[in-house]
């Protein structure tokens, strides 16, 4: 742990020239990261969504910066959860980790890019590293990542009263025989390893405490008391709801999309927004319980918090109730980061990928991200140098869709049973993406200019499909 006068120290010196002392020292900040599973990104109430209740992210909000132009690049395969926490982990783009982690098997043909992890890298550089909750990349990658852990979960989706866990395994084997139910609701079960993970740290070394919620995703089963705040009845629906998608994206029919019946009607759409929502304010109380331990133990003096989600999710927009789509409802996730000393109540609108935080945390910790590395720091924007960001974002699923977006306009190209469908959103006047301009004669340039760009993109990150026509 580190001592009083130390963090006194941090916290007094902090701004840029701090921050790069206390990095440069042999004991960097301590990170909290605090990991949401399916929480969209417009899903916090200080961030303007009046409905949800999220007092205590609200908070961190106060004290922090929020990026709320932070996206994933997409996913190769039904469940997004897992390519987007190994982009996150390696912070390599989609088709390089899909290549090396998500199926390595798929096509031996192709050439597999070496990676880094940075939680790996942290521990490699004087950090004990400590893993809760939800690991979708396989025992071998979460033992490099951490020095211990508890409450882990190996699995996809789970009851959230039953969720399959396991206790750390310094051997790396973590047999099936030692799984074992949760005693609990999920997010209390995760927070309460946090907890006593805090409440028992005496280590002299700098922690990365990683706390990976399986909320608010399926089965939304909030407790009663969470559920009755919000009567689906006074839900207000999505202005760009819609019965069904207008036209077959190539995944209609996927586990997701089945949680609701065809067409979809408001009644139902309400019920599950308020199921959401629920499943979202009490994963808020138990990160509360948390934040009040990091407190409470002084840490929070010396402590870099993250709060983020590995995807969005549509439930009820566009006829949609899944990830497995490129609308902003599915790829754009919240971000909020609180520095001790650092700016406070600050919004960026920053373009970046949520794989970005990888060199970001590594560099706040005082350690040079590695070679593998294929994200942008964040650092210079935390630091209040720049609020510059990418000047485009890449966005793909499976081999069905691929889209491009740049700060006001969005492309997005569908080829589903060899049929081309293609959207054009102007996301400055039209951020719900209700209103398709692909097919006018005034923006055929500006369509022909975007597909060049995603076509670009499509190179660089190795994607191996030739979705245009």
């Amino acid at each position: 742990m580190l001592s009083v006068n130390r963090r006194q120290f941090l916290v007094s010196s902090l701004g840029a020239a701090g921050w790069r002392a206390a990095a440069a020292s042999a004991k960097g900040p301590n990170i909290l990261f605090l990991f949401a599973d399916d929480q969209r990104f417009n899903t916090l109430h200080a961030l303007d969504n009046p409905e949800v209740k999220t007092p205590n992210l609200d908070g961190l909000v106060r004290r922090g910066i929020s990026f709320t132009d932070t996206y994933i690049m997409g996913g190769t395969i039904g469940a997004i959860c897992a390519p987007s926490r190994a982009m996150l982990m390696t912070g390599q783009h989609l088709f390089h980790v899909h290549d090396s982690i998500i199926q390595p098997n798929q096509d031996p043909g192709r050439p597999r890019k070496p990676f880094d992890l940075f939680p790996e890298q942290l521990r490699r550089h004087g950090y004990m590293t400590y893993g809760i909750g939800k690991w979708h990349n396989g025992p071998a990658l979460f033992n490099r990542c951490f020095e211990g852990g508890e409450n882990i979960f190996f699995g996809g989706m789970s009851d959230h009263l039953k969720v399959p866990v396991q206790s750390y395994d310094p051997s790396g084997a973590y047999p099936k025989s030692r799984i074992h139910p949760g005693e609990k609701f999920s997010s209390e079960l995760f927070s309460d390893s946090a907890i006593r993970f805090l409440q028992n740290y005496k280590d002299s070394r700098p922690f990365f405490l990683y706390v990976a919620y399986t909320a608010p995703h399926d089965p939304r089963m909030a407790p009663a008391e969470y559920a009755a705040m919000y009567p689906p009845a006074k839900i207000t629906l999505p202005k760009n709801f819609l019965p069904e998608h207008p036209f077959d994206n190539g995944e209609l029919k996927v586990r997701d999309e089945m949680l609701a019946p065809f067409p979809r009607t408001p009644e139902v759409i309400r019920q599950h927004i308020a199921a959401y929502f629920a499943m979202i304010t009490h994963l808020d109380a138990h990160i509360g319980r948390v934040l009040k331990t990091l407190s409470e133990t002084g840490h929070d003096q010396d402590t870099i918090i993250v709060f983020a989600a590995d995807n969005g999710l549509a439930v009820g927009q566009h006829g949609l109730m899944g990830k497995q789509n490129l609308y902003d409802h599915s790829v754009r996730v919240p971000l909020v980061i609180s520095m001790p000393g650092g700016a406070r109540g600050k919004r960026v609108n920053t373009m970046c990928y949520l794989h970005d935080l990888a060199p970001t945390l590594l560099e706040l910790a005082g350690v040079t991200p590695p070679a593998t590395m294929e994200s942008r720091s964040l650092k210079p924007v935390l630091e209040g140098k720049t609020t510059a960001g990418r000047d485009s974002i890449f966005f793909a699923y499976r081999n069905l869709q691929r889209g491009v977006r740049t700060r006001d306009w969005k492309l997005i190209i569908y080829n589903v049973n060899g049929k081309v469908t293609r959207q054009l959103f102007d996301m400055k006047n039209d951020p719900l993406e209700m209103h398709n301009l692909a097919e006018r004669p005034e923006h055929a340039k500006r369509v022909a200019e975007l597909t060049a760009l995603l076509k670009r993109w499509m190179k660089e990150t190795d994607d191996p499909h030739t979705l245009l026509s």
